[in-house]
């Protein structure tokens, strides 16, 4: 991979002087690049399309109104993420609401106002939802999320559509999904659009997208004569995979994106189906490779078998390694280029022992003091990042054009202690 001792035209070294380590640092440029590609090249002359940024890998209010002004909706899975949603431009008819375990809070933020769709995932939900929707004064569109049973070699953590997922009904079982569309149908302020089938994460082939269409298709040829309806809306979910190492070789978003509507345009064909829209929701696909956090490197240790540099971070700000082996690619910023290297093990201060954000790192001899690198950090970074020994979050960092912008400061002590009370409630 590349080494990158700039973001945005700005030195990594100036934008530490003014933040400290840990911090989260964007290329403000890449995550609008990312969503151009994505939204230039999803597109059909046969049905619409939506790109939907999934707000779950990086939820914040700047990138939020990024999206917005470059035409793409909203992905969110949680109550907080539709009202960090709400502060910011974008289209109430854009934002998608997913989750297996939706509350009753949630669906009535929903309901009023809060999104244009909400991604069915089980029956329960829609008895929920048809007791309270009577109250809503908009109609709101329904997807119901379907498990295609389709395997996507990733990992286990992060497949989505096996039979067994908690996601989702099976393909299988077609009369409760012809129930629960009978259901909406009847409800007076909810509007059945079709489905939504997500198969995983990082998803290096394109036959499995092919895959998951030709599934979805047929499915819906059948639903369409088996409940007498048509089906406007396919959404494919996301799953796009990015570069974290050298031995990441992800598809370009252009060829992947015509793949996708290419495969969907000669289903439409084949089946006559009656889509109107086809859907996407990248997350990691734009904000991961946008993202690096730079950390301060502290103490070594030497072993029998292993030399240790310590950062002043780790699991409590990427917990990905410790929690599914994913890896990342490193660089010691504060020394030249072409230096001799050792192996290194890159390990995080939390109290435990699989607190490992890279097992081997190749880098020049490391000291105390210098600035380490960690590169496609921005999916999932700062979004799974906990408290974990009372660490704050770090900073979070948008670069372009020789500026930098604080977008999330780092979370004090004072912070944490914020929500502590001691009031009697019973």
């Amino acid at each position: 991979m590349i080494r990158k001792d700039k973001i945005g035209g700005i030195s990594i070294e100036n934008i530490v002087r003014e933040t400290g380590t840990p911090v989260y640092i964007y290329d403000e440029d890449v995550l609008i690049k990312r969503m151009r590609e994505f939204k230039e090249n999803f597109t059909s002359s046969r049905f619409q399309t939506r790109v939907l940024y999934a707000s779950k890998a990086f939820a914040c209010r700047e990138i939020i109104r990024l999206a917005a002004r470059e035409g793409l909706g909203l992905d969110v899975v949680s109550g907080g993420e539709l009202h960090c949603a709400g502060g910011t431009p974008m289209d109430r008819n854009m934002i998608y609401f997913h989750g297996n375990n939706k509350t009753r809070h949630e669906l009535k933020m929903a309901l009023s106002g809060g999104a244009g769709t909400i991604v069915v995932d089980n029956s329960q939900e829609l008895d929920e939802l048809a007791d309270i929707q009577k109250d809503a004064e908009e109609t709101t569109g329904i997807l119901i999320r379907i498990n295609p049973g389709i395997e996507a070699h990733t990992h286990e953590y992060i497949a989505t559509a096996r039979k067994d997922s908690k996601f989702g009904i099976s393909i299988d079982d077609r009369h409760q999904i012809r129930e629960i569309i009978q259901k909406i149908i009847r409800c007076e302020n909810l509007r059945f659009r079709g489905f939504h089938a997500h198969i995983g994460s990082q998803i290096f082939s394109r036959e499995a997208f092919v895959k998951e269409i030709e599934a979805m298709a047929e499915y819906i040829g059948e639903m369409e004569d088996f409940c007498g309806i048509e089906i406007e809306e396919l959404n494919l979910g996301g799953g796009f995979a990015v570069r974290y190492t050298d031995e990441d070789s992800p598809i370009p978003i252009g060829p992947l994106c015509r793949t996708i509507v290419e495969a969907c345009e000669g289903k439409v064909m084949q089946l006559g189906l009656h889509l109107k829209r086809l859907t996407i929701e990248p997350g990691r696909g734009i904000a991961a490779e946008a993202g690096t956090t730079v950390y301060s490197v502290g103490y070594k240790k030497k072993t029998e078998t292993k030399e240790y540099i310590f950062v002043d971070g780790g699991m409590a700000d990427n917990i990905r390694p410790a929690l599914y082996g994913a890896e990342y690619h490193c660089e010691n910023i504060s020394r030249p280029e072409g230096s001799s290297r050792n192996e290194y093990v890159v390990a995080g201060k939390c109290c435990e022992s699989g607190d490992i954000l890279i097992k081997s790192a190749l880098l020049p001899e490391t000291k105390k003091g210098d600035l380490l690198a960690v590169y496609t950090t921005g999916a999932y970074g700062y979004s799974m990042a906990s408290n974990y020994n009372r660490l704050g979050r770090p900073a979070v960092v948008f670069a372009s054009g020789g500026e930098a912008r604080l977008i999330m400061r780092r979370e004090t002590y004072e912070d944490m202690e914020a929500l502590e009370i001691n009031r009697k409630i019973i």
